[in-house]
């Protein structure tokens, strides 16, 4: 008999041992710390009474975290992750997981409900589609080895701690796609402390910038002014970053497919496209 409850009084590292056993055998490895994993969910809004985990005595054998917040307009709900233990799998529990979640959430002013998944996990995908979730576009994902970027910077960047409203109005844009759920200004914001933000001006006016994690060398966002492309800015940008963090790895996760640009850019560099994701979306009201 499993008891299915919301996660408030579900300490940290309770969500974080089941997180890892629930990914030991996912096709995209999770070497996280504690410390990386808390910044994971606070970074992506995680909100334990809006989140639902699958006990057998007492024990938390599944779950799916959640995130609230605004998005598109939407008060929406973001999975932050979804798993099970692999002894407990196939008995319906994620499931009836999203079976209770739903039941709650329609009660609520929730609008939204967006989560991402993996292409190749046909499972997941047919188990989203039959709850009412619809394809929003398709991501891709970039890793690189550290050691394997051996290209210069050729242009100056000017780094910092924080970025102000005034320049946030200015980067935005520069955009031709929207970030996704985790690469967004909310969760940049509420992890603040993790990235660095390295702007390129001419003279006091802004034209790229980017962003880096300082301890996991994820890339949520750079981008240039569309009058200054094809210079070797955007290059320049992603060398700098890569010297501001102290990871190994550096990773730029859920480019839109679509964006043609970035993802020869990318693959240019040495990136490696290592993993494809649907980012999907089930309408509740």
């Amino acid at each position: 008999m499993y008891n299915y409850n919301t996660l408030e009084n579900t300490s940290i590292n309770i969500l974080y041992q089941t997180f890892l056993s629930s990914f030991s055998d996912y096709q995209v490895k999770f070497n996280i710390s504690l410390s990386d994993f808390e910044s994971m969910l606070i970074r992506r809004g995680y909100t334990p009474k809006f989140s639902i985990g699958a006990f057998k005595n007492d024990e938390l054998v599944g779950f799916i975290y959640n995130g609230l917040r605004i998005w598109n307009g939407k008060k929406t709900i973001y999975d932050t992750g979804t798993g099970v233990i692999k002894n407990y799998r196939k008995q319906g529990i994620t499931t009836l997981m999203f079976n209770y979640l739903i039941k709650d959430l329609v009660k609520t002013d929730v609008e939204c409900y967006l989560l991402e998944v993996l292409k190749s996990n046909i499972s997941a995908f047919n188990l989203y589609k039959n709850q009412g979730f619809e394809i929003v576009r398709a991501l891709e994902c970039f890793k690189m080895k550290k050691s394997k970027y051996k290209i210069s910077s050729k242009v100056n960047t000017e780094s910092k701690y924080a970025l102000t409203d005034e320049e946030w109005s200015q980067i935005i844009e520069f955009w031709d796609i929207k970030p996704s759920w985790q690469n967004s200004i909310d969760s940049i914001k509420s992890a603040i402390n993790n990235f660095i933000f390295l702007l390129v001006k001419d003279k006091s006016n802004i034209i790229g910038y980017g962003i880096i994690d300082k301890n996991t060398g994820d890339i949520p966002q750079f981008a240039v002014h569309h009058k200054y492309r094809n210079k070797g800015i955007g290059t320049s940008i992603v060398t700098n970053l890569i010297k501001n963090t102290q990871s190994d790895t550096i990773s730029i996760l859920n480019i839109d497919k679509s964006y043609t640009p970035i993802i020869k850019m990318l693959l240019s560099l040495g990136f490696e496209n290592f993993v494809g994701q649907y980012e999907m979306l089930l309408n509740l009201k």
